[in-house]
């Protein structure tokens, strides 16, 4: 009785799609609310430091008399509250995960400084 419930299963499975994906040949097509990476926009981030005391894994380090912002990749759980919290809106969830590996990432990331905007005021007295 055995051999039956196989064969059924066997045909049955000819006939059907694969469930898996052939994924180095056909790329992942990412969902909207997909969680994947954190990315940053160097322009307008101003140092302030929320990202990093609201990350619950302290991934995230803030270092403003070196102008930097570094994240640990495998220490990063995707959670997302540093987008969430961050006044600028600078940090986004990029839809790509970080690539399996044995060594710790750190992604360090050079701030420039930030041009002082003139006051339309002092502008328009001169």
């Amino acid at each position: 009785m055995g051999t039956f419930k196989i064969g059924g299963v066997v045909l049955k499975s000819l006939f059907n799609k694969p469930a898996t994906l052939m994924y180095p040949v056909i790329p992942r097509k990412w969902e909207e609310r997909t969680r994947g990476s954190i990315g940053i926009e160097e322009a307008s981030c101003i140092l302030c430091g929320i990202c990093a005391k609201k990350c619950p894994t302290h991934a995230i380090a803030v270092a403003k008399d070196q102008r930097t912002w570094a994240i640990e990749r495998m220490q990063c759980i995707q959670c997302g509250s540093c987008v969430e919290t961050c006044p600028k809106k600078c940090l986004r969830m990029i839809p790509e995960y970080t690539a399996p590996g044995t060594e710790k990432i750190t992604d360090v990331v050079s701030i420039p400084e930030q041009q002082k905007q003139p006051k339309p005021e002092a502008a328009a007295a001169e």
